[in-house]
């Protein structure tokens, strides 16, 4: 498979900001290729910028800026093949079941063991992700950014996030590891980076998307982490800053797969 992604962005920071921007494909030594280019000019000159190693082989690019600055950003990268499924250590594995920021497992463990009872395994994941996907509704701009799995089930509406981080959440309630996944994703309308949930069962990781909004089998890693929080696109340590252009696409070389909502597919 060959699969095409972009993004373009520009935004503006105040003096004394830190920027770190996470839009770059995940580093895997899987792929046949992955060919890619990345252009970070402001004011007509290039940012100088270092690019940092995450989970998973997320990326991010750390800049500085000490004066306001409107900065460009140019990305583009080609895949060919798919990657080495993801594997994870023992330690891993204790903290992604573990309660977080915005996926409280420890707040929805009834909710969980009430909706899913002695459910496991493949079974499990299905149940939640058929769960996740009746109970909201997908609503453009309709979640805070502060918004958690708890708030997202109260009003029952949300934005990928928000349905990754349910899912995340009841998945740990019943001591499932669980953690969100930013993607590229062909086939998503509208265009936009997607985020998903991955289980870990049976010794792998899956992906679960409860919006149903793209075929999980072309989804392109970005990084990975407990919940947006280690995940988002653009944020500053420092500082501030407004986007005020963003742009995404992703795409591939032929007709997008066929989506078995019953079969277990790792993020590849």
């Amino acid at each position: 498979m060959e699969r095409n992604v972009a993004a373009t962005l520009v935004f503006k920071t105040a003096a004394n900001t830190k920027v770190a921007m996470a839009i770059a494909v995940a580093r895997n030594s899987g792929y046949e290729s992955l060919t890619e280019t990345l252009s970070i000019t402001s004011a007509g000159g290039d940012v100088p910028f270092a690019e940092l190693s995450d989970h998973h082989g997320g990326r991010f690019q750390y800049m500085e800026f000490s004066e306001p600055s409107e900065v460009s950003v140019e990305y583009r990268a080609t895949v060919h093949g798919f990657g080495v499924p993801d594997e994870s250590s023992p330690m891993e594995l204790i903290r992604y079941v573990r309660p977080s920021r915005y996926a409280e497992s420890d707040r929805l463990l009834p909710t969980s063991y009430a909706e899913f009872g002695g459910l496991q395994g493949a079974e499990l994941l299905h149940a939640v992700r058929t769960w996740v996907n009746g109970e909201l509704r997908y609503v453009s701009g309709s979640s805070r950014g502060t918004d958690g799995a708890v708030e997202t089930l109260l009003h029952r509406k949300g934005v990928c996030r928000d349905f990754a981080h349910l899912a995340i959440a009841l998945l740990r309630a019943k001591d499932v590891p669980a953690r969100l996944a930013a993607v590229y994703a062909p086939g998503l309308s509208p265009m936009d980076f997607h985020a998903v949930a991955e289980a870990h069962i049976d010794g792998a990781w899956h992906i679960i998307d409860p919006t149903g909004l793209a075929p999980r089998e072309s989804m392109l890693r970005i990084t990975a982490g407990r919940d947006s929080s280690d995940t988002a696109f653009l944020s500053t340590v420092g500082g501030s800053l407004s986007l005020k252009t963003l742009k995404v696409s992703a795409s591939i070389n032929g007709e997008l797969p066929v989506e078995d909502l019953r079969e277990l597919i790792s993020l590849r």
